[in-house]
């Protein structure tokens, strides 16, 4: 029987929240919670939700300010987002989940986790940012006094839009023959909504500087208590994968599988991994 896929509205607070949800879970199973990346949206997680589904309930949220989540003109933090995610659980009335987060959705997830441990069961971090000082330079130079603004301005023209998608495609997918168009046509569709690249570059800049990161979460991954898996693309050119391996060793129940052929959305470049990869540890734990 095919999963169905819903789109849901709910406000949390003043903010209007899209987000995607499906299955029905096996008995006692937490739910999932799948947060996307900076410059994405929910639909990150279009190519995995119904796999994910079959077992588990599932949410993915556009965070506030990305898809077609409310985008007020106000500060976007690492910190903001997490209280984001307490409030929505909170209003879904959701106690107990694992928490699936993609770059910045992983330090967020991993915040998260670190604020509320009673709340989380479990956690995955995917090519999660927090985790070192490198990062690529295409990002870290939006920081730039004007550059960033710049780069908004011509962002959201019609040509600028395409000039972002596919900039932004071959630095986050390992192989462009695996870019799905359904992915292009919503980045190109999210540079041109009012607030979200201005959203975008908050958030950047709260977590970056023109040198690198500069919220490192290293020395708190030894509070964790729970499993934590931490995946990660072997071809990532956004955070490398020493990250992964340096997050890993300071976890109390940590595991890594690196997903070979692959850049920093295994959920998008390779599904079927991604998912099997996910289900074998929620299986172990469980």
């Amino acid at each position: 029987m095919k999963t169905t896929v819903e789109q849901r509205r709910v406000n949390v607070g003043d903010l209007t929240i899209r987000y995607l949800t499906a299955g029905n879970g096996n008995g006692g199973d937490p739910p999932l919670i799948l947060l996307h990346g900076d410059g994405e949206s929910a639909l990150d997680w279009s190519w995995v939700l119904p796999m994910l589904a079959a077992t588990h309930r599932v949410y993915a949220p556009d965070f506030p300010g990305a898809g077609d989540s409310s985008k007020p003109n106000i500060v976007y933090s690492p910190e903001f987002y997490t209280q984001f995610v307490a409030d929505f659980l909170d209003t879904l009335g959701l106690r107990r989940v694992v928490v699936v987060g993609n770059s910045l959705g992983g330090q967020v997830a991993l915040r998260f986790a670190l604020s509320y441990p009673e709340a989380v069961t479990a956690l995955v971090l995917v090519s999660s940012s927090g985790l070192g000082e490198l990062v690529n330079p295409f990002l870290s130079q939006l920081t730039l006094l004007w550059y960033g603004e710049a780069a908004i301005a011509w962002s959201k023209t019609p040509l600028g839009a395409k000039q972002r998608a596919w900039s932004r495609a071959v630095l986050l997918f390992a192989d462009l023959n695996r870019i799905p168009a359904e992915w292009v046509v919503e980045q190109e569709r999210m540079a041109q909504m009012p607030g979200f690249l201005e959203a975008n570059l908050s958030s950047l800049r709260t977590q970056l500087n023109v040198f690198g990161q500069y919220k490192i979460l290293l020395d708190s991954l030894p509070q964790l208590q729970i499993p934590t898996l931490v995946m990660w693309g072997d071809r990532d050119q956004i955070l490398p994968k020493e990250q992964a391996d340096n997050g890993v060793k300071r976890l109390q129940k940590g595991q890594l599988i690196l997903i070979p052929d692959c850049g920093h959305l295994p959920q998008i470049e390779h599904p079927e991994l991604f998912t099997s990869a996910l289900l074998e540890f929620l299986d172990k734990i469980t």
